[in-house]
């Protein structure tokens, strides 16, 4: 039984699809099936019942990757440890991040830092909430970028910024000529809102006392920001964006954008890892490069 052995069941369980969990490891997927298959033999048990449609765990095999995760996380652990001894800024970083914050972040740090620091391989995902809060439980990720929430004692967070929602209007909307925005002029308008289970929409919703978001035919659901200012800019609706977004704007572009009527709603980003997650080096340093990219207003943010 080796370690290998077991990350493999772990991928083959969490993505119920052998192609997909040899993708996963970087191996083939005959290669993975062997080592599973050779577990199995060396068990004396059936890990995972096969089909053409679907791999299932067996009883048994749930009982086998639950003790697997816990001993891969544990030889996770002692590389950790090694690694922050030696302050080491190298090997893989799983980075999951809010879809509301990545396109807007990402690349305005990623590109430097992987230039600046070749040998840390960092793997960025993006996640919802709940997602992330999971994942980061699990120890699938090391770190993630969301909105700092009330209920976040069990997670060890670092400031990284504020910033406040603008709300994306039509040209051909009314709102078009308003300086600012009034939660109260949202009734009865074309709004473009992500999913349920974006904390975005969900601080959105809460400010301008959407109550009828959920049932309103007048209210549009689907997944991407940038989506919804196409929609927009094409004569449709209104939208509401973060401020990072704006220094992608073009000069046509920030003629919709309008900002709320005080108290305006904002949001503070900060970057999140475990309790007791180790590599205390890597995380200062990622933090101290993404601080560096902001714009000079968030950046007084975090020396505050």
């Amino acid at each position: 039984m080796t370690l290998q052995q077991l990350e493999y069941i772990i991928a083959v369980y969490r993505l119920r699809h052998f192609a997909k969990a040899a993708e996963h490891c970087g191996v083939t997927q005959p290669t993975l099936s062997a080592m599973v298959q050779k577990l199995e033999t060396e068990l004396g048990v059936k890990l995972f019942e096969r089909s053409s449609q679907q791999v299932v765990p067996t009883q048994v095999g749930r009982l086998v990757v639950e003790q697997a995760w816990k001993v891969v996380q544990r030889a996770a652990r002692i590389k950790q440890i090694v690694a922050e001894q030696q302050h080491a800024v190298a090997g893989e970083f799983r980075l999951g991040i809010l879809p509301t914050i990545a396109p807007y972040l990402l690349p305005r740090f990623f590109p430097d830092f992987c230039r600046k620091y070749p040998e840390v391989e960092i793997k960025a995902v993006e996640l919802k909430t709940d997602d992330i809060r999971r994942e980061l439980a699990k120890g699938e990720i090391d770190a993630a970028i969301m909105v700092n929430l009330n209920d976040m004692d069990n997670l060890e967070f670092y400031p990284l910024y504020q910033e406040r929602f603008y709300v994306y209007v039509s040209r051909h909307d009314p709102l078009f000529n308003h300086k600012n925005i009034k939660t109260a002029d949202l009734g009865n308008k074309t709004l473009w809102l992500l999913d349920e289970g974006h904390c975005f929409r969900d601080q959105l919703v809460k400010f301008c006392n959407l109550k009828g978001a959920r049932k309103s035919k007048t209210t549009y659901s689907l997944g991407s920001i940038e989506t919804f200012m196409r929609m927009v800019e094409g004569g449709m609706g209104i939208t509401f964006i973060p401020e990072l977004a704006l220094w992608q704007l073009s000069d046509r572009q920030m003629e919709l954008v309008r900002p709320f009527a005080l108290p305006e709603p904002s949001r503070e980003i900060v970057l999140v890892t475990g309790k007791n997650y180790l590599r205390k080096t890597l995380v200062n340093l990622l933090v101290k490069e993404i601080c560096s990219c902001l714009p000079e207003w968030k950046k007084n943010y975090t020396q505050r």
